[in-house]
């Protein structure tokens, strides 16, 4: 009923195609968006299945195919398929990302899945207005932070547009000399998705801000509206001329956002120690959960 075969790769003439599916079946993962994957095609390698009005993604990262569930009407033998397919291909995690209903329907339909939660890769959303106005003594330090960086760095606040392209792509080149992009492969795959983004900026459904500091870009933010009340934050970088940066980045790309939508998304912390401490020190207002099919080995 399901094979490889049934597969193809995720490409940029497939998002009218996404985004028909997505306004019946609106995501709340990051990994599920279009953007993500062709932003991060190269690593990821992201193909699908459109089968009985269900999406069926999959990815293969460094010879491992893994895949995520039906995205559309609950459908018990597409299902069963699929975990069947998985099983023969994949690895010890051959279906990932799963949404916690699906996990429990999943359950019900074969007791004897090995279903875990996968926490590093739950996501953080925020109240957009905690973002955008950071109130009370829980963002008290974040607030001085902020307004240290406007006392001190002569800044303009402006949106990514065509005309400012061409500065963008320069601000990346600086912030991957910073980085030492080419001696990191984690940095080095970001670095070609962020430039994806912003050399397809017009065909994806990016929107972004940018901060100059003494009239030279700064920092970035590129972000999406991701469902009915939610913003998603793909990518975030600014360079460590001016304290506080990132912080005021962050805080500006709320305050746009917060009159659009109740939640920001801002992805997951993969596990990385700091990553995690700085996502907590925000106070989300709750995780976007996701569990892992496990083989029984």
């Amino acid at each position: 009923m399901l094979s490889q075969e049934d597969f193809r790769p995720v490409t940029l003439a497939d998002r009218a195609f996404f985004e028909r599916h997505y306004a019946l079946y609106p995501q709340t993962h990051s990994d599920n968006t279009f953007t993500n994957m062709v932003c991060w095609n190269h690593f990821a390698q992201y193909q699908y299945a459109y089968v009985n009005g269900n999406v069926i993604l999959a990815s293969t990262i460094l010879g491992v195919t893994r895949f995520r569930p039906p995205i559309g009407p609950r459908d018990p033998a597409l299902m069963k398929a699929l975990i069947r397919l998985a099983q023969d291909i994949g690895d010890n995690t051959p279906i990932v990302l799963i949404d916690p209903a699906t996990a429990q329907w999943m359950r019900d339909l074969d007791p004897t899945l090995t279903l875990v939660p996968d926490r590093d890769h739950f996501e953080y959303v925020y109240r957009a207005l905690d973002l955008a106005e950071l109130p009370g003594k829980n963002y008290l330090k974040i607030r001085s932070q902020i307004n240290k960086f406007r006392k001190n760095c002569r800044h303009t606040v402006e949106p990514i547009t065509p005309a400012n392209r061409e500065e963008v792509m320069g601000f990346l080149v600086k912030w991957c000399e910073w980085k030492g992009c080419e001696n990191d492969l984690v940095l080095a795959h970001e670095k070609e998705a962020v430039f994806y983004a912003i050399e397809h900026f017009a065909e994806l459904p990016l929107r972004g801000l940018l901060i100059r500091v003494m009239s030279q870009v700064a920092a970035i933010s590129l972000f999406e509206r991701l469902n009915s009340d939610t913003a998603l934050v793909h990518f975030e970088k600014g360079l460590p001329d001016c304290e506080g940066i990132y912080k005021a980045i962050n805080a500006e790309t709320a305050a746009l956002l917060a009159g659009e939508v109740e939640y920001i998304n801002r992805e997951s912390d993969l596990g990385v120690g700091g990553l995690r401490e700085a996502k907590q020190r925000y106070h989300p207002h709750h995780m976007v959960e996701v569990w892992s099919l496990k083989r029984d080995v």
